[in-house]
C-alpha cells in the first residue's frame, strides 16, 4: 500500500500542493486558483480570450514559482510579440503573492473571433513572439532566465518546452480553465523527472525515455480536466488517485496564495523623481498632478511632481 505523508489539512483551492515520489526520482506541483484568480481578473474588464490566457499564465507562474526553495525568490513569466493581438503578458509569483496583467490590441483581438489560438494571439513564430521565464533567487544567489518560442496550442505547452529546452528536465503539464459570467477557475499539474546528478553516471534528465519517467508521465497524463477543476476533489485526493500504487508519495503544502500587487505611492514617487524637471512637467495634467496607473491592479496614484 502507498504511504502518503501528509503535513497539512487537505488542499482544495488557492494554495500550491507539492509532492515527491522518491522511488521514481519525480516531483510535482498542483494548484487550483479561484478566489485569488477572480480578484486579480476583476482589476480589468478583460474580454474572454484574454481572461482565459491570463488565468492559464497565472496558474503556470504559481507552479513555476513554487519550485523555488528560498523564501523571497521570485518567478516571472513574460510573453510578448511584435505583431500579435497580445503585445505583452506578465505574471510573477513571490512567496505567497501572485499578480499578472495583459496589454493587448483590442481591434486586432476582435478580428480573431471568439476562440483564437495561441498563434493567433501572439502572431506567427516569425513575428518575434517569445516566452521568457525568469527566476530571481533570494539571498544573493542570482538570477537565471530561459527564453523559448511561443509554440504549441497553449502556454502550458510552451512552458513544457522551456523546461525541456532550457533546463533539460523532462516535464509534463496538465491545465484546465473554467470561466463563467462572474467567476473563473484555473487548475494545473506539473510533474518532473529529477536528475540524479551523480558524478560519472548518466544524468537522468538527458534520457526522456527513461522507464521511471515514462511510468510517472503515463500516470500523470491520465488526469482529466474535470478532476483538476472539481472543487469537491482536494488536490491531495488527486495525487492519491494518480499515484496510489507507488511505494511512497510525500506531500507538502505551500502557503495560501494572495493577490500580491506591490504598488505604492512611495514607490512611484521614487520612480518619478528620477526624471528631469522638464520630463515631469510634461507628465502633469491640467491640475498640475502626475497620475500613475498600476498595470497590475489598475489603482491610480497621484504623485507629487
Amino acid at each position: 500500500m502507498t504511504a502518503i505523508s501528509l503535513t497539512h489539512p487537505e488542499i482544495t483551492t488557492d494554495q500550491v500542493l507539492g509532492f515527491t515520489i522518491p522511488a521514481q526520482h519525480a516531483r510535482g506541483r498542483m494548484v487550483r486558483l479561484e478566489a485569488v484568480l477572480d480578484e486579480i481578473l476583476s482589476a480589468h474588464a478583460y474580454p474572454p480570450p484574454i481572461t482565459n490566457l491570463l488565468a492559464e499564465a497565472l496558474a503556470l507562474t504559481a507552479l513555476a514559482g513554487s519550485l523555488l526553495k528560498d523564501d523571497g525568490s521570485q518567478a516571472t513569466m513574460q510573453a510578448q510579440s511584435e505583431d500579435g493581438a497580445v503585445r505583452l503578458l506578465v505574471c510573477d509569483f513571490r512567496g505567497d503573492e501572485l499578480r499578472g496583467y495583459v496589454d493587448f490590441d483590442a481591434e486586432k483581438l476582435t478580428e480573431l473571433g471568439a476562440n483564437p489560438s495561441l498563434e493567433a494571439l501572439f502572431g506567427p513564430k516569425d513575428c518575434g513572439g517569445y516566452l521568457a521565464l525568469t527566476f530571481d533567487l533570494a539571498n544573493g544567489k542570482g538570477r537565471y532566465q530561459g527564453i523559448v518560442p511561443l509554440e504549441g496550442v497553449s502556454l502550458a505547452q510552451s512552458v513544457e518546452g522551456y523546461f525541456t529546452q532550457s533546463e533539460q528536465v523532462p516535464t509534463l503539464i496538465r491545465l484546465a480553465i473554467e470561466t463563467g459570467r462572474n467567476h473563473c477557475r484555473a487548475a494545473a499539474l506539473l510533474v518532473q523527472h529529477l536528475p540524479e546528478g551523480e558524478e560519472g553516471r548518466e544524468r537522468l534528465h538527458t534520457r526522456f525515455d527513461h522507464p521511471e519517467w515514462e511510468h510517472v508521465a503515463t500516470l500523470a497524463g491520465s488526469l482529466r480536466h474535470d478532476e483538476l477543476l472539481d472543487p469537491a476533489l482536494s488536490l491531495d485526493a488527486i495525487v492519491w488517485r494518480l499515484f496510489h500504487e507507488e511505494d511512497e508519495v510525500r506531500v507538502f503544502a505551500g502557503p495560501p496564495i494572495a493577490r500580491g500587487c506591490r504598488c505604492s505611492r512611495t514607490h512611484y514617487e521614487e520612480v518619478i523623481a528620477r526624471f528631469t524637471e522638464e520630463d515631469r512637467a510634461e507628465m502633469r495634467n491640467e491640475a498640475g498632478e502626475i497620475v500613475v496607473d498600476c498595470a497590475f491592479c489598475s489603482k491610480a496614484f497621484v504623485v507629487a511632481g
